[in-house]
């Protein structure tokens, strides 16, 4: 059976849709959501570019907030950024919650959206396997 991931940030326009795109595409048996608590209303034209670059761009990736996603079942809700792991909203039913923080990409170079992918991949892809176990 799937199990089901959300991944929340503030913005849900750079780090949260990142990793729900890596998470989708790299983790059998996963499937990732991803909501902002503040949500801006548009992915990051960066967060695009190195989702598309990598091949797994999707254009369902949108961002929303956290109402459109509060109702959902899910396995784990994985906060990515330090303000969502303090603001995190309670769900409806009792879910595990870890929080594993990245820096903010938003605003600066390509170069550090290459550098947040490779840090999604290799540090949060493994703690999301393992939290599920």
């Amino acid at each position: 059976m799937e199990k089901k991931v959300l991944i929340l940030c503030t913005g849900n326009s750079c780090r949260s849709i990142i990793a729900e795109a890596l998470i989708n595409a790299k983790c059998d048996g996963i499937s990732a959501d991803s909501s902002g608590v503040k949500a801006s209303g548009k992915v990051n034209a960066n967060a695009k570019k190195i989702l598309e670059d990598k091949g797994i761009w999707q254009e369902k990736y949108h961002s929303k907030t956290i109402d459109t996603v509060i109702d959902n079942e899910y396995d784990l809700i994985v906060t990515v950024c330090d303000n969502a792991n303090e603001t995190c909203p309670m769900f409806p039913k009792k879910t595990k919650v870890i929080h594993v923080g990245f820096e903010d990409p938003d605003g600066k170079d390509f170069e550090a959206f290459k550098k947040t992918y490779i840090e999604i991949e290799e540090i949060l892809l493994p703690k999301v396997k393992h939290a599920l176990l």
